[in-house]
């Protein structure tokens, strides 16, 4: 009995910690810089995911998370550029797409993702870009094969996939399309 109180007391030490370790006030209200307009509170733009995780330096979250996305890429392409050449060991050229170390951190910079009206709606497909993203695509292999993959996307084989291939449950193939919890 006083095993389980000592353990309990143990895992809510550990959760409040948690919780107060994880806190930390996000709501910064982002303004037009031309016209001064405050849009919304923002917490994390994620429009690609891990872009922000992998490129934005810790001490620059909170501000680029605050940047509406028509600024983005003057204001962190060139950290991006920075990054991406330290990942490849300043040897970065073009990746699959054709896109130099400049051309591509300014796409990523702009953390928005772009959907297509038109087209296929997709995150990559051999043939269509950016166009979307499908729950089915797999976002991080085609960002790992950007960043490391080089022209062919066959430069860095290790570092091209996470090797997660499939989802842990099948997509529904009707609303609310996403799987039950386990």
């Amino acid at each position: 009995m006083k095993k389980n109180i000592i353990y309990s007391i143990i895992g809510l030490c550990a959760l409040t910690f948690t919780l107060s370790a994880c806190h930390k006030d996000k709501n910064v209200t982002p303004a037009d810089p031309n016209t001064g307009e405050v849009f919304a509170v923002v917490g994390d733009q994620v429009g690609r995911p891990g872009i922000a995780t992998v490129f934005v330096a810790a001490a620059d979250r909170d501000n680029f998370n605050a940047t509406i996305p028509s600024v983005m890429g003057a204001a962190y392409q060139a950290k991006f550029q920075t990054q991406l050449q330290a990942y490849n060991g300043g040897a970065y050229t073009t990746n699959l797409l054709g896109l130099s170390a400049a051309a591509f951190t300014g796409v990523l910079a702009t953390d928005v993702l772009n959907v297509s009206t038109t087209g296929k709606t997709t995150y990559y497909d051999g043939t269509n870009v950016l166009t979307g993203r499908q729950l089915s695509d797999d976002v991080i292999d085609v960002s790992l094969i950007l960043v490391f993959g080089g022209p062919t996307a066959t430069a860095n084989p290790g570092l091209t996939s996470d090797h997660v291939d499939h989802n842990d449950k099948p997509f529904l193939t009707s609303f609310p399309y996403e799987a039950a919890p386990w």
